[in-house]
């Protein structure tokens, strides 16, 4: 298997499911192969940036400067990792994939994109409309809602400005480790938008790392069902991505 590289730390708690569902699904991939040997994993690479400091280097869209010390920041990181041996990589957060583009100049080693991998993922379940979820920026990222165009996908946040904070005041909570009732304020998010909206009609694109942490029994699944909603989890699709580039050869 290829090496993998990591940037996580943004937050740390959802590197953590990244780094076990790559081990176990990798884990899983070879016992259904060979179920006598010990199990083929990948070596791993992680750099774990500090959440504070990326947050500080934050840019502001109609300012391409203001954007040069969190692009630099995440591609360095991308560069160690380059360096280790990492043969592709992906960002372990939504946020640094409004500037993408920007971030991987350079980069010799194939980085997944997990904007691109989402609309993917909605276009396979035949999802026509997405309520996007995450941090402001990726809310209101032009970038994140072309990808699902380009699929034929219609995709926003939510347009009521309460819902927005409180997606934001949740993921706050959690990247602080606060999980209780997660699942339920979420749920009441999504589904007020959905209804004011689309009609009803959406699939919710858990589109920050902390928030599929709220649901922990589906972790594995990269959509499911809860409550009568369908999420797509963003941190499964983008493992789901990434190992298939570090298992092509083997």
């Amino acid at each position: 298997m290829k090496k993998i590289g990591i940037v996580g730390g943004v937050g740390w708690r959802s590197t953590v499911d990244y780094y076990s569902e790559i081990c176990r699904r990798s884990e899983d991939l070879h016992l259904d192969v060979k179920d006598q040997e010990v199990p083929l994993m990948p070596e791993i690479a992680i750099e774990s940036l500090d959440l504070r400091k990326a947050t500080s280097y934050l840019g502001e869209d109609n300012k391409e400067e203001s954007w040069s010390r969190f692009d630099e920041y995440h591609r360095k990181a991308l560069k160690r990792l380059e360096a280790s041996g990492a043969e592709v990589a992906l960002i372990a957060s939504n946020t640094p994939h409004h500037r993408f583009i920007a971030i991987v100049q350079g980069i010799q080693i194939p980085v997944v994109n997990i904007f691109e991998t989402a609309a993917r993922e909605g276009a396979r379940i035949g999802a026509r409309n997405i309520l996007i979820l995450g941090t402001t920026l990726t809310m209101v990222s032009s970038t994140f809602r072309d990808e699902f165009a380009k699929l034929g996908l219609n995709a926003a946040a939510p347009t009521d400005e309460s819902s927005r904070r409180a997606t934001t005041a949740l993921i706050a909570e959690l990247q602080q480790g606060r999980f209780e009732g997660g699942a339920n304020r979420l749920g009441v998010i999504a589904r007020d938008s959905i209804e004011r909206q689309f009609q009803g009609n959406a699939a919710v694109c858990l589109a920050c790392t902390e928030l599929p942490l709220v649901f922990p029994e589906f972790k594995a699944l990269s959509v499911f069902a809860s409550d009568g909603l369908s999420f797509i989890n963003t941190i499964a699709v983008h493992v789901d991505a990434v190992l298939r580039i570090a298992t092509q050869d083997s």
